[in-house]
């Protein structure tokens, strides 16, 4: 028990894993924007007012609340151990080995599924404006295989063959941007970010003359609870606010970045407080515009319903443009994630759960390589594996990772109270059981399947540690 749990000492990286420090805290916001809107926002609150009406506005102010108080956790724990890695550092230092192995286990989860779902659904968006311009790609090249029947009866079978291309060019193309340097890269998804910024409001600008309060009622038509329905399926406000949790994390990657802040003890907790307090204003106004301009009903089950709502008050021009911008600002969702993948392997590389060699950077001090094999993996999920059941799994990993920094936090004040903390978490023995109960909450309220497949998941997990990565760890 003594060695599961054993404690790194965080300490600085050697000469040829030193990453370039070259990010401020304006870049930090952008990658934190750019990461948090994208499908979220734009697609997800179809969902969300499906599952509880107009109540989502409550979800989106739940959802953020918890979303709020984790990210306060973690720029208090990005500060005082301003090393890569994120949660699955800041748990080695603070839990343990075999807690950060969890952590880092749910992290690739999250950062995995996150990255092939939008790079599916930048796909639709791609293949849907090539064919407007007269250029039709062949069906079995635009998206991945599916499948049917069911394993019990021995019926499981390929239905429809098929490779996404399209996901896997972007995936290609944001990594091969991220291994060119992280200052270009960071440039290029600031000016995506502010076209995403400007997109976004423009919808609210055009849709919010349309207000009629009539549209919000009834406001709750299906409670405020979490009510399971057909498929395992959670309605009311909380049911649909653990799927809108999904649109608000994305500042986490922002921590991964801690050893390429030019000020880390300033710039990140500047870039992940700073990213979600803008993220949840602009949530919170894109969302009040949607409902109040459309009653729910004829958005709830679209996937794109900003478009749709534009185009149902006579905005169709407008509606043209905001899905056009949307294609090409979805990437800054992919590179926000790919880069925290590959900074995650990066550090668990260092530890020796992955081969030492990938944890070495290149000439421009980016991790070319744990970068480029993070993107196959990722390509090969994207192109081949159908996403539509397992793409909400993306949440319970993120849960696990918020639930753990806000212990860390805890266990940190108690263990070591005269720690130097540039960033302090304000009200810490509230605020951190907040997000601690909520995240455990929401992973109640996610769908029977997913809750299962998380177990699963650790478990394959927790075998390989056992396995493998325990008697390759190296304790600095």
């Amino acid at each position: 028990m003594t060695s599961l749990l054993r404690r790194k000492t965080i300490t600085e990286a050697a000469p040829e894993h030193q990453l370039a420090r070259t990010l401020s805290w304006p870049h930090l916001v952008a990658l934190g924007v750019g990461a948090i809107v994208g499908t979220g926002i734009l697609t997800l609150i179809g969902v969300g007012a499906d599952r509880a009406g107009p109540a989502v506005l409550l979800s989106f102010v739940v959802a953020g609340a918890i979303c709020a108080a984790a990210a306060l956790c973690y720029a208090e724990m990005a500060t005082l151990i301003p090393a890569s890695g994120s949660a699955y550092t800041y748990s080695y230092a603070t839990l343990g080995e075999v807690i950060a192995w969890v952590v880092g286990w749910s992290l690739i989860l999250e950062y995995s599924l996150v990255v092939a779902t939008v790079a599916v659904g930048w796909s639709g968006y791609a293949v849907g404006f090539l064919k407007g311009l007269g250029v039709e790609l062949p069906d079995y090249l635009t998206h991945g295989p599916t499948l049917a029947g069911s394993i019990a009866d021995g019926t499981f079978h390929l239905a429809t063959p098929g490779i996404n291309v399209p996901a896997i060019f972007i995936i290609a193309v944001v990594a091969g941007l991220l291994m060119l340097g992280t200052r270009e890269s960071a440039r290029i998804n600031t000016a995506l970010v502010v076209l995403k910024i400007v997109t976004l409001t423009l919808f609210v600008a055009v849709a919010l003359p349309h207000f009629d309060a009539a549209n919000l009622h009834p406001f709750a038509p299906l409670g405020y609870g979490s009510t399971p329905g057909a498929g395992g399926v959670k309605y009311g406000m909380m049911g649909a606010a653990a799927i809108i949790f999904f649109a608000f994390y994305g500042f986490d990657a922002i921590s991964t970045a801690a050893e390429e802040a030019k000020r880390p003890e300033r710039d990140l907790a500047i870039g992940i407080v700073g990213s979600m307090l803008a993220c949840t204003v602009i949530y919170m106004v894109v969302a009040a515009a949607a409902v109040g301009a459309l009653h729910y009903s004829k958005f709830s089950n679209s996937p794109e319903p900003l478009a749709l709502i534009l185009r149902e008050i006579g905005q169709g021009k407008v509606a043209t443009v905001v899905a056009a911008a949307a294609a090409i600002a979805l990437p800054t969702v992919i590179l926000g994630f790919l880069y925290g993948q590959s900074r995650i392997f990066l550090v668990m590389a260092r530890d020796g759960f992955l081969p030492a060699g990938l944890a070495k950077v290149s000439a421009r001090g980016t991790p070319a390589r744990i970068t480029a094999v993070t993107a196959v993996l990722v390509s090969v999920l994207a192109a081949l594996v159908p996403l539509d059941v397992i793409a909400s799994l993306a949440n319970a990993g993120t849960l696990c990772a918020f639930v753990a920094v806000a212990v860390c936090v805890l266990v940190s004040r108690r263990r070591d109270p005269g720690a130097r903390r540039p960033f302090r978490t304000p009200l810490v023995w509230l605020v951190a059981p907040i997000a601690i109960l909520g995240c455990l909450y929401l992973f109640t309220s996610l769908q029977s399947i997913t809750q299962i497949s998380f177990f699963v998941w650790n478990g394959i997990g927790l075998a390989i540690y056992f396995l493998y990565a325990r008697r390759r760890a190296s304790i600095a």
